[in-house]
Order: C-alpha cells, then sequence, then structure tokens
C-alpha cells in the first residue's frame, strides 16, 4: 500500500507540472502565440526527451535500432494523435472558454485514456468482474462527476467575471473538446503500445522508474510533428506572424521571452516524467488506472493553481463553493482507484 500510495504521490507531482506549465508561457511578451508555443515544444517534445534518454541508456541509437519498427510506427503514430488534440485544444477554449473546455475535454480524455487500453488488449473483464476492478470503475464515474462539477463551477466564473464569453458556442465547442479529447488520449495509447520499449529498456538494466522514458523520443516526437508543422505553417501563411518579427525583439526582451517559453516546456515534460514514476508503483495488471489518475488529479491542480493564482479574486462565494465540491470528489474518485489497485 506505501509504494501504491507513492505512485499517487508521484502522479500528483506531474498534474502539478501540468497544471502550471502555462503560467509562465502566458507571461511571454511580444512574441506571437506560434513562436512561443514552437520554442516551448522544442525543449518539452524534443530536447529533454531526448536528452534524458541519451543519458538513460547505454547506447542510444542500440536501443532504437533494436526495436521493432513496426512498434517504433505506432508509437509515433499514437503520439502524432496526441499532437493533434493538442492543436484542437485551442480552438476548444475558443468557443467554449478555458475552463469548461478544459473540463470537457480531459473528462474524455480521462474516460477513452482509461478504458479503451484494456478493452483493446481482451482485458476488460478486469474492469467488472474483479473486486480491484469495480473500484476502479467507480472511481472513473466519480472521477467524471467531479470533472463535471468542477467545469461547472469554473464556467459560472467566467459569467461571473465577463458576462458573456465573445465566440460562445456552446454546440461547436462541445464537438471541439470531445473531438480534443479523443485525440488528446493518443498519449495513453501511445504509452501502452511502447511497453516493449519499457520491457527492453529494463532489460539493459535502467532502473524501474526510468524506463518508461525511451519511449517518450518517439511518442513526444509524433506529437512534435503535429505540434511545429502547425504552428510554422500559420507563421508563413498569415502575414500578421512573423518569426522574423519576433526573434528581431531587443535582446532583453528576447532572453526574458526565451527563459519564461523553455521554463514552461520543462514543465510540462516534467509532466510524463513522473507520470512514469507514478506508474511504476502501480501493479502492472491495473496500469490503464493511470491515466485515470493523472487526468483527474490534473483538474484538481489546476482548480488549485487558479485559485493560489487569484484566478477567482471577484467571483462571489457560490461558484468557489462549487469548485471545492469538485475538488472534493476529485480526492475521492483517487482514492477509490487507490483501494482498486490495493485490492
Amino acid at each position: 500500500m506505501p509504494v501504491i500510495l507513492a505512485g499517487i504521490g508521484w502522479h500528483m507531482v506531474g498534474a502539478a507540472s501540468a497544471a502550471s506549465f502555462y503560467a509562465p508561457i502566458g507571461k511571454v511578451k511580444q512574441w506571437s502565440w506560434e513562436t512561443t508555443w514552437a520554442f516551448a515544444g522544442f525543449f518539452s517534445w524534443i530536447l529533454l526527451p531526448i536528452s534524458v534518454s541519451y543519458l538513460l541508456l547505454p547506447d542510444f541509437h542500440a536501443f532504437y535500432a533494436s526495436i521493432d519498427t513496426h512498434i517504433l510506427l505506432k508509437v509515433a503514430l499514437f503520439g502524432a494523435m496526441w499532437g493533434v488534440g493538442n492543436v484542437s485544444y485551442g480552438l476548444t477554449m475558443r468557443h467554449l472558454g478555458i475552463s469548461l473546455g478544459v473540463g470537457v475535454a480531459i473528462g474524455v480524455t480521462l474516460m477513452v485514456g482509461t478504458l479503451m487500453p484494456p478493452i483493446l488488449h481482451g482485458q476488460g473483464a478486469i474492469l467488472f468482474t474483479t473486486k480491484g476492478g469495480l473500484f476502479t470503475m467507480a472511481g472513473v464515474l466519480v472521477a467524471l462527476l467531479g470533472v463535471a462539477v468542477v467545469s461547472y463551477a469554473g464556467h459560472q466564473k467566467e459569467i461571473k467575471l465577463s458576462g458573456e464569453l465573445r465566440e460562445f458556442n456552446l454546440k461547436l465547442g462541445l464537438f471541439l473538446a470531445v473531438l480534443c479529447g479523443i485525440f488528446s488520449s493518443g498519449m495513453a495509447f501511445a504509452i501502452d503500445a511502447a511497453e516493449p520499449m519499457k520491457q527492453a529498456a529494463l532489460h539493459l538494466g535502467v532502473n524501474p522508474l526510468y524506463a518508461a522514458l525511451p519511449s517518450y523520443v518517439f511518442i513526444m516526437g509524433g506529437g512534435a510533428v503535429i505540434n511545429m508543422s502547425y504552428c510554422f505553417i500559420r507563421l508563413a501563411a498569415l502575414k500578421r506572424l512573423s518569426l522574423r518579427e519576433d526573434l528581431q525583439q531587443p535582446r532583453p526582451v528576447l532572453l526574458r521571452n526565451a527563459a519564461l517559453a523553455a521554463t514552461g516546456g520543462i514543465m510540462w515534460y516534467l509532466q510524463f516524467f513522473f507520470y512514469a514514476w507514478g506508474a511504476a508503483n502501480i501493479p502492472q495488471h491495473l496500469s490503464f488506472v493511470n491515466w485515470m489518475l493523472h487526468m483527474s488529479i490534473y483538474v484538481l491542480c489546476g482548480a488549485l493553481v487558479g485559485l493560489a493564482l487569484g484566478e477567482w479574486k471577484g467571483v462571489s462565494s457560490r461558484p468557489i463553493r462549487i469548485l471545492l465540491v469538485g475538488i472534493a470528489v476529485i480526492i475521492a474518485a483517487a482514492n477509490l482507484v487507490g483501494l482498486g489497485v490495493a485490492l
């Protein structure tokens, strides 16, 4: 049980990093969003995965050459699927607002990413025929309820602060949020497909806490192709966006923006770094609960970070009370999953 609690704890660290990563990125000034996102992504999707794996593996090139090409391709394609989810995230925010959009998208990601891997492996019966599986399913359902409550609180906050969301479109926004949630679950599928790479790393003597990290080179590489392509196509196609203009800012502005974007990118990578630590402490036969824990705690940490940063300042007490109820529900869900894993 202490090991399982450690796993949940590491998932909390990773989710907190994910919930906070946009804080430094949001402070970048005089750069287009595309330049900022691409610069941060260079650290999170390319530099750190490659650097960490290079340090972990006895022979970096030989390791990947030893992995079946079919596995590498499948992992990269699921990573690209996750990348599409990232791109569609912005459109979801545009039509639903941040709080409601994140809640719906993560709720869909939580459900799809948690339930589909065991079902695709023919292990879906575990969810309904064992005591641990039933507790886990209860945790998933309670987590979705918590996400819904937090999302509702966030939507109430946005209404109170702005009166009316510009470009708010419930039908289109929900469609985009569901699309974003489905594609973002590609990370869960990629991690599942990369299990042979994890086993190969373990065979080489890599510490179990780090054994999943070499697979991130291809998972995040696939996502990087989609995100980088989107950013540079936008920069090239829209005259009002110019990479050259962004990089011709005064030196102090460049250094400040680069430091902030890099910090955000590093924090984004750290969410999956600690996700690997958390997953290493969860029994293998219940590995599918890792995604549920990560996503539900993500919403929890996002709400707490928002409170800490004063995003709810000026809001009446009712939305905040609803938020606290949602947080309590998500904590209860994590405890149910913890019980399911322990049984």
